[in-house]
């Protein structure tokens, strides 16, 4: 298990619930591949920047597991659009050194971690 990566995923909440853009590029390697509302991938910086302008969203990080630079965050999205509604979800990340390549967003914490194959022994307890 890595502090590092758990670090780096933090930040990453951080950047965007700061909205430093800056910050959040420099956590994120060149080619990051990133979900989007249709079930499909968008890859790249670039994308990253336009969906960090305009995404208007808070996210409240909770319980974290990771495992082989896998890191499962639950959390709360809270979106600008619908400030009072705080929506439950799991972001699965994979990071590389120190650098965030893939974010996958799951309905549900149970499906993040059955997808990411881990389990309540990767419960990160820092």
């Amino acid at each position: 298990m890595s502090t590092s990566e758990i670090a780096t995923v933090l930040a990453w909440h951080d950047a965007v619930n700061d909205n430093d853009v800056d910050t959040l590029l420099e956590l994120s390697s060149d080619d990051i591949v990133l979900p989007t509302d249709d079930d499909d991938e968008d890859q790249g910086l670039d994308e990253l920047r336009e969906w960090a302008t305009t995404a208007g969203v808070t996210l409240t990080p909770g319980r974290m597991f990771v495992h082989g630079g896998i890191v499962v965050v639950e959390e709360t999205a809270t979106w600008a659009s619908e400030p009072d509604k705080a929506l439950p979800e799991a972001l699965a990340f994979r990071v590389v050194d120190d650098q965030v390549v893939s974010v996958y967003r799951h309905p549900t914490l149970e499906h993040a971690l059955e997808a990411t194959r881990l389990g309540e022994e990767d419960l990160y307890e820092g």
